[in-house]
């Protein structure tokens, strides 16, 4: 929680949606995924073979088939089915998936923050 705090104050992410306001990919996802993910995934040509910087993450992540898993990165409108809420949630393994929990360095995502990837994916994952 702490983390999560001290990154709003400094302006690592965005503010989380508030309320009744539906997730927004630019507003909330994508924040996220600049400060968590993408200084491994910034030129696709890491792990996992996705860029994971706001102008290449929606493209990289929705609808698009995991390397790691038979599940789609994003599925969207199901957040269970959608292989990066495995690796985030670390039950990558028992979707068929393989590899290390991410962010691999152990600095895992929030409870709060995995309920916006989720949030947003059962919404339909949009590009708002």
């Amino acid at each position: 929680m702490l983390r999560a705090v001290l990154a709003l104050a400094v302006g690592w992410i965005a503010a989380p949606a508030l309320g009744g306001d539906a997730v927004s990919f630019q507003r909330d996802i994508a924040p996220l995924l600049k400060s968590h993910c993408a200084p491994c995934h910034l030129t696709g040509d890491e792990g996992g073979k996705m860029a994971l910087h706001p102008a290449a993450a929606y493209q990289t992540l929705v609808g698009v088939k995991s390397i790691e898993s038979p599940l789609l990165r994003v599925k969207p409108g199901d957040p269970d089915k959608s292989y990066i809420v495995r690796k985030v949630e670390g039950t990558h393994l028992e979707a068929g998936g393989m590899g290390l929990r991410m962010p691999m360095d152990g600095s895992y995502l929030q409870p709060e923050e995995i309920k916006l990837i989720r949030d947003w994916i059962r919404a339909g994952a949009p590009k708002n």
